[in-house]
């Protein structure tokens, strides 16, 4: 990859969700309305209150049980989307016995943000589920963060990027997910060793992120103890290539992470909500069943 090809590729993120991701083109309404969700408020900032759509499991948890919970951030280049575009995998999930999420952020579109602030969201949204286990009757000790593209970035962001809080938040909750499920994400924000990056500024324009490249790019933060984690990539995408998926990985796995990569041949970005939607959602699934977050679906005798 050459300078020209990783500026187009960071290019493209923002023109793909655009063209395919955005609430118009696909049905995502904003703001969404999501039947049988609660509706709670995670953050205030600047005037906008950013939410969570909540949907329960439709039996009660026997007395004393706390179950994981999975939270989802939507796919749009940090600048469009909507928190509709997981609310089949949240009522999915939901059916599965787990609690699921689908939580809203400041995008470029909306609140005129960079991306700084849509990581600063997504922590801020990971410490709320945490500090609001009981209320929610989850375990704080099994909170999976998800998302799609952007979305999967911030899943991502929530796990390895220090900083870039929310100022005066209360950092003494943790923000650390204990697994992620990610969709097509943008781990990869800054030339990386192995990625064909020689040529490339050692840091790109602070302007487009809203700090430098590698502060908020997640291969670059890798380290070791980081939770599980699944990756859902379409190896056609010309957005975020397979390859930088493939070098997260093996990066993780370096360190001693369990990090799970499953490619779809001929499958380009966002294909997890249509073309492959079925088969993403069962390897979501088998990953949790892994980790012993839900229980092995029962199969006819």
């Amino acid at each position: 990859m050459n300078r020209l090809a990783f500026i187009f590729a960071i290019t493209a993120l923002c023109l793909t969700a655009r063209a395919q991701e955005t609430p118009k083109r696909q049905g995502f309404s904003y703001p969404p309305t999501m039947d049988g969700a609660s509706v709670a408020t995670y953050k205030e900032v600047n005037g906008t209150a950013l939410k969570l759509w909540i949907f329960p499991p439709p039996e009660k948890a026997a007395a004393g049980v706390k179950r994981p919970v999975i939270v989802f951030f939507f796919g749009g280049g940090w600048t469009h989307g909507s928190p509709s575009q997981f609310e089949r995998q949240c009522r999915y999930f939901a059916g599965r016995g787990i609690v699921a999420i689908t939580a809203d952020y400041r995008v470029g579109s909306r609140q005129q943000v960079k991306p700084t602030a849509c990581v600063a969201d997504a922590k801020s949204c990971i410490r709320w589920v945490r500090k609001n286990a009981e209320r929610l009757g989850i375990d704080p000790d099994r909170i999976v963060a998800a998302g799609g593209s952007a979305g999967g970035h911030l899943a991502a962001a929530t796990a390895t990027l220090p900083g870039l809080d929310e100022a005066g938040e209360d950092t003494s909750v943790s923000a650390m997910p204990n697994a992620l499920v990610l969709f097509n994400p943008a781990l990869v924000l800054a030339p990386f060793p192995g990625l064909e990056s020689k040529g490339f500024e050692s840091k790109q324009d602070p302007e487009r992120f809203g700090c430098a490249a590698e502060a908020i790019s997640p291969i670059h933060h890798v380290s070791e103890h980081l939770p599980p984690t699944l990756i859902l990539h379409g190896r056609a995408d010309t957005t975020v290539p397979f390859a930088s998926a493939e070098a997260f990985a093996a990066e993780m796995k370096k360190k001693g992470n369990r990090c799970d990569l499953v490619g779809y041949e001929g499958q380009a970005h966002g294909f997890f909500n249509s073309t492959r939607y079925d088969e993403t959602l069962a390897e979501a699934d088998k990953f949790l069943v892994s980790l012993g977050y839900l229980a092995a679906e029962k199969t006819a005798p």
